[in-house]
Formats: C-alpha cells, structure tokens, sequence
C-alpha cells in the first residue's frame, strides 16, 4: 500500500527552510565552550553533560529509553551518560545547561540581546509548538511538558528545541521504517552523497565514531554490510553513496520535511525572515563546527 502525500513541495520547501534556519540555533548549547566549562567545574564529564540535559526533560526513566529517543549513539555511551546524569540530578544538568546557553546567546547577540523583537518571534515559535501534536514523539514531547524560560533569549533558545526535537523524532521513525539500525543510520548519513549539489550536516566519521561512542571495526563492519545492500561504497575509510544510496537519502530527507510542523503554520516564513538576523550572529559567533572559531 502507498500512503497518500501529505504535503505540496511548497510545504516541504518551508519544511527544509525552518530546519536549516533554526538548527544552528538550536546547536549552540551543544557547541557552547562555557558547557564544557561549566559542566567539567559541576564534576560533570561531557557524556553526562550532553545526555543529561538533552534527555533531562524525560525524567527518572530507564536509560534504555533514553538510547532509544537518542537513537545513533552508542548503548555504552548513553548508559554512562544517564547515571552520572541521574547521580548529580538531572534538573541540575538541565540548569548547568541553561547557564551555557544563555552566556552563548549573549556573546552571540551582543547588543541585540535586547531588542524586543525576540519576544515576538519566540512567541511566534512558541505558538506553533504548542499547537503541535506529540503522538508518538516522546523526547519533544518530553521538552515540550519543560516550563518556558522568561527571558526572550531563552525562551526562543528553547522554542528551537522542541520544534527540533518534534522534527528529530519524526526523522528517527522514517530512519527506523526505511530499515536503517542506529550505526547503520549513522554511517549512511556521513557517507558523501553522489550529488555535490546536495547541502548535508555532518561531523564527520572520526567525530561521530568519538561523540556517539563506536569503534573502528564497528563502523567498518558497518559500512560493509551497508555496502553488500548496495546502499554505498567504502574505501581508504571512505563511504560514498551509490546511487540507489542517493535516492534513499533523499527520500528520507523528503519523508522527513512531510513529517515536519510548519504545513499548516499561520505566518510561518515570516516568522523565520524575522529570526535570520539573530541566528546569523549566533554563526559569526564562530563557536559552531565549521565556522572557523570552534
């Protein structure tokens, strides 16, 4: 059976759109140096920084449920993670975290910090996440149940996390139905597309191996059977799409931006017209992975 669209290409343009514009937004809190700084003060390593305050808002649950929302990561690194989490307090994770991003946001925006346009587009994105439904989203649904910050900086900080998470649980459903396990999934998405035109984020084999926790022989095992599938090619630990690797990323892509929020959102390229200004200054920061600072 083949499920009926949902979406014009008009509405997955906005769809792409949105995601491009925010993520860089959305990102700084991971990328912040004062996290690192912050966290390693806390007696906190970087696995319980990171898991804690992005799994935070899900609570006292088991860290299996947190591996599963994480999805591409490691078992190991998520279990380490979430114990130190849990031990030090997870509402004090979330906080140390807050702390991170609002001194990012700050350097970031400078004297914009105050404009009172912020107010407006973060209540603007609020909006459209609060009239969201979370079925079967559980980590934005998690964030979305997380009491709003009252300072306009945050609280757009925070409308970009759950409009990220609603996306990156959406993402994960089309990733779990196109067949591809949680490395698999990973070493798909750092594999060169065969299209040049084609814009993908990543950090890069050596990156994802060391943050998500796998080794040398589980990614290459990986790319191997990967390669047996037809889906892309390694060599000199390179993975390169094939061709019928390249339609299926760009199916997922498509799947993806149908699965995404701003369909039916009143005012919705307006909206991201007016937040442009503050996430370009969130990337002339410099802090982000390549913007030439980091």
């Amino acid at each position: 059976m083949t499920l009926p669209l949902q979406h014009d290409d008009g509405a997955r343009k906005l769809a792409r759109a949105a995601y491009e514009t925010l993520e860089p937004l959305h990102v700084i809190a991971y990328f912040s140096p004062h996290l690192t700084e912050i966290t390693k003060s806390a007696g906190l390593n970087w696995k319980a920084g990171y898991v804690g305050a992005r799994g935070g808002p899900l609570g006292a649950t088991p860290d299996a449920v947190v591996t599963s929302c994480f999805f591409n990561f490691s078992p190991a690194v998520i279990s380490a993670g979430w114990d130190g989490a849990v031990a030090h307090g997870l509402s004090a994770v979330m906080e140390l975290r807050e702390q991170a991003v609002d001194k990012s946001v700050r350097e970031a925006l400078g004297a914009s910090i105050d404009d009172p346009e912020i107010a407006k587009v973060a209540a603007g994105l609020r909006q459209i996440a609060q009239a969201q439904s979370y079925v079967g989203r559980p980590l934005a649904s998690a964030w979305s149940s997380v009491a709003w910050p009252e300072q306009p900086h945050l609280a757009l900080w925070h409308a970009t996390s759950v409009l990220r998470e609603w996306r990156g649980d959406a993402h994960i459903a089309v990733l779990t139905q196109a067949g591809l396990e949680p490395l698999e999934a990973l070493v798909f998405h750092e594999a060169t597309h065969p299209d040049p035109t084609v814009r993908k984020r990543g950090m890069g084999r050596a990156a994802s191996m060391r943050t998500r926790g796998w080794s040398e022989d589980e990614w290459a095992s990986t790319a191997d059977r990967l390669a047996t599938r037809g889906i892309l090619t390694s060599a000199d630990g390179k993975e390169t799409l094939t061709a019928a690797g390249g339609e299926l990323y760009d199916a997922i892509e498509l799947a993806t931006d149908d699965a995404a929020v701003w369909r039916d959102a009143e005012g919705a390229t307006e909206l991201l017209e007016r937040v442009r200004p503050y996430v370009k200054k969130v990337i002339d920061a410099g802090i982000l992975p390549g913007t030439g600072k980091n």
